[in-house]
């Protein structure tokens, strides 16, 4: 079914515009300021035209005479998501970096970004010189692909090819990947294949087959990735972004609704089989803790079970799906630090008893992205407060010594290099009644939280349509933002120079609690044994087992006497027995 979706140039400046709309007898293709034309079908529900056409031209699909909709494959839009459609020049960006390698795997520390917080994507090539020399090694850009209004956080996108203009243009996009290769710096995407947004979504109108009525989810029907069309058009997708834009890597959001492994494997291969010039990293977002499908073509997944129990050692919060690490908290960290997912199996609280997870002590630390905070985390708080605003700073530094300094792939979130104390809350630009619907909707949603029960408390959470919630979210440095600065440089320095080079040898010897909130870890790297404690805690745990040598980190004051102190990290890497 290639090119059932998507304008393309052609000789002579033609183009084929394409549409896939098995519930059509006849489409026409309209442009601003032209007689509109009518496409011919294939008999298999696509429909296609080839003509003359300028750069810049306005066009959109008439599918009823009452009915004309944005080309679903749009590469832009000429504002929002409900207008024309925008055909973009020939490519023509001259690459600076065009010989660029890619980087291992081992060697990512990510930084996960908001593309519209930061200023678009020319602001977020000028951030980009100060984060390398941090030691950031990877920007992960959430959702750039159009949504409705002015602003989101891109989890409610509709027309996945098309830049959100807010952002910038496609050129701007280019020079934010080739400034980032230019400075060693690798760039990954998150892509939301799972459902498309509420508002500006036109496909159930003349493509009611891309949906499967059958299965459904929180956004509605489930998208059908079982008929071939609605899968090329996300495998394209995700290629259009590697290959158009020289994307390192794609993080796909919520594949566990997406529920369909055969779709995953097979864009994965086909991403493998197309794109072997440089190191391409996939990885998912997967509530259902799967490890097959990271022995089948994905290189990780975030590891929400680390963050939530770090969560619950660092805060004490046991509500909503916090409690499924109330329960021993310490032990559940030991594992995710020796195994990876906590949940391999059992029961689960906040799914009804239900097991979730498989064994996954097999899969190698990189498999696994471990964070403090990200934007989900952050922002499906009420108040969308970060850690600064929770946690005493003793405490904080400690457990970014744990993030860090273990053999999981570390991402850090906007901000949090700068200590930054600003929220991060749910942010829309819808209007009238969807508008209404969100903004109740959330303050519903948070009123089985004991903080949020009573309904002027409820009121106090933010409108996310607000201009003001949308400002209140950029991320501005904390008083100590120096002090952050230099822990965090100096700990992926040590992470750079003695855990990277080596992290692909990593086995784990096991992991314990040593205390209510303290855990030791050891791991074999190369001919080497690298060993870590932390005190997440308020008082000091004795450490009967800790490695003779000096240690290569410390966060706190560290280990005295056999006592390991409160708030503290400290690693060891000594040659292997």
């Amino acid at each position: 079914m290639s090119g059932t979706f998507g304008p393309a140039w052609l000789a002579d400046g033609q183009v084929r515009f394409a549409l896939w709309a098995p519930g059509c007898a006849r489409v026409e293709l309209e442009r601003d300021g032209a007689t509109a034309l009518a496409m011919t079908p294939d008999g298999k529900g696509s429909f296609s035209l080839v003509t003359q056409a300028e750069p810049g031209a306005r066009y959109r699909f008439r599918i009823k005479p009452d009915l004309a909709v944005p080309d679903p494959a749009a590469r832009a839009q000429a504002s929002d998501v409900h207008g024309w459609s925008v055909l973009p020049a020939p490519d023509a960006y001259v690459w600076v970096h065009d010989q660029w390698p890619g980087r291992p795997w081992r060697e990512a520390v990510l930084y996960e970004a908001h593309c519209g917080l930061l200023g678009g994507f020319g602001a977020v090539a000028k951030r980009l010189p100060e984060l390398a020399e941090l030691g950031i090694t990877a920007l992960q850009l959430m959702p750039l692909n159009a949504f409705s209004g002015e602003r989101n956080w891109g989890y409610d996108g509709v027309l996945p090819y098309a830049i959100a203009p807010a952002y910038g243009t496609r050129d701007e996009l280019k020079a934010l990947v080739d400034t980032a290769h230019g400075l060693g710096m690798m760039v990954m995407l998150d892509v939301v294949y799972n459902h498309f947004g509420p508002d500006g979504n036109c496909l159930p109108s003349y493509a009611g087959a891309f949906f499967d009525e059958d299965r459904h989810t929180p956004w509605g029907p489930a998208i059908a990735f079982g008929r071939e069309p609605v899968a090329r058009f996300f495998i394209d997708n995700a290629l259009y972004w590697l290959e158009t834009f020289r994307l390192d890597g794609l993080r796909f959001d919520a594949v566990h609704a997406i529920g369909d492994n055969g779709f995953l494997d097979a864009m994965a291969a086909e991403i493998r089989a197309r794109i072997q010039d440089r190191p391409i990293h996939l990885v998912l977002e997967n509530e259902t803790n799967d490890p097959a499908r990271l022995v089948a073509g994905y290189d990780a997944q975030w590891n929400d079970d680390f963050h939530n129990v770090v969560h619950v050692l660092l805060t004490d919060e046991t509500y909503s799906y916090y409690q499924d690490f109330a329960d021993r908290p310490a032990e559940r960290l030991a594992r995710s630090l020796a195994e990876g997912f906590i949940y391999q199996g059992e029961g689960s609280p906040n799914h009804d008893g239900r097991s979730r997870g498989a064994p996954s002590s097999h899969l190698p630390p990189t498999a696994f992205v471990n964070f403090l905070q990200n934007h989900d985390q952050v922002g499906n708080r009420a108040l969308g407060e970060r850690l600064t605003r929770l946690v005493a700073p003793d405490r904080l530094r400690a457990a970014m010594g744990l993030l860090l300094l273990s053999p999981q792939i570390p991402m850090l979130f906007m901000g949090e290099e700068d200590g930054s104390a600003s929220p991060f809350l749910f942010f829309t630009d819808f209007h009238d009644d969807l508008a209404d619907a969100v903004r109740e909707g959330r303050r519903r949603e948070f009123a089985k939280f004991p903080a949020f029960a009573d309904p002027q408390a409820r009121a106090q959470i933010p409108d996310p349509n607000a201009l003001t919630t949308f400002e209140a979210s950029r991320p501005m440095p904390g008083p100590e933002a120096a002090a952050w600065r230099a822990l965090i440089g100096h700990l992926l320095k040590l992470r750079r120079e003695h855990l990277a080079p080596h992290i692909d040898e990593a086995v784990s010897l096991g992991a314990s609690a040593i205390g209510a909130k303290a855990v030791q870890a050891t791991w074999r790297l190369g001919a080497k044994t690298y060993s870590l404690a932390v005190n997440l805690g308020q008082s000091a745990v004795a450490m009967p087992a800790a490695p003779a040598g000096p240690p290569l980190a410390v966060v706190g004051e560290g280990l005295t006497e056999g006592w390991l102190a409160p708030a503290s990290c400290v690693t060891w890497l000594e040659a292997a027995p």
